[in-house]
């Protein structure tokens, strides 16, 4: 009895530290995603935000819910896209060079 109240006591808490994972991955991709429309900038496509958002909120999992591997992994995945959205979009008519110094793409 008392190994099994081990086993149930380490499996809680390892959900615990997944699931406040998850939120941490959710609370820096709305943070991003604010920030980015506040300065007016590209934040990529709508559904990848939203479908993160519920994928991690709906019950319908890869993994069961105690698990929030897939969870963070959506999130991270959709973070990537965000972030990805502003560095296609904020760079507009200027390019980089491998020594990272922009150049504008209309000097003569």
């Amino acid at each position: 009895m008392e190994r099994t109240t081990v086993v149930l006591a380490v499996a809680a808490v390892l959900a615990a530290v997944a699931l406040a994972g998850a939120v941490a991955v959710l609370v820096r991709l709305v943070r991003t995603r604010r920030e980015l429309r506040r300065a007016g900038l590209p934040t990529g496509p709508r559904w990848v935000f939203w479908g993160a958002v519920l994928y991690l909120v709906l019950p319908a999992d890869l993994l069961p819910d105690p698990v929030f591997l897939d969870d963070i992994g959506v999130l991270l995945l959709a973070l990537r896209t965000v972030r990805g959205s502003l560095g296609a979009g904020a760079l507009g008519g200027t390019s980089r060079r491998p020594d990272h110094r922009p150049v504008d793409d209309y000097a003569p």
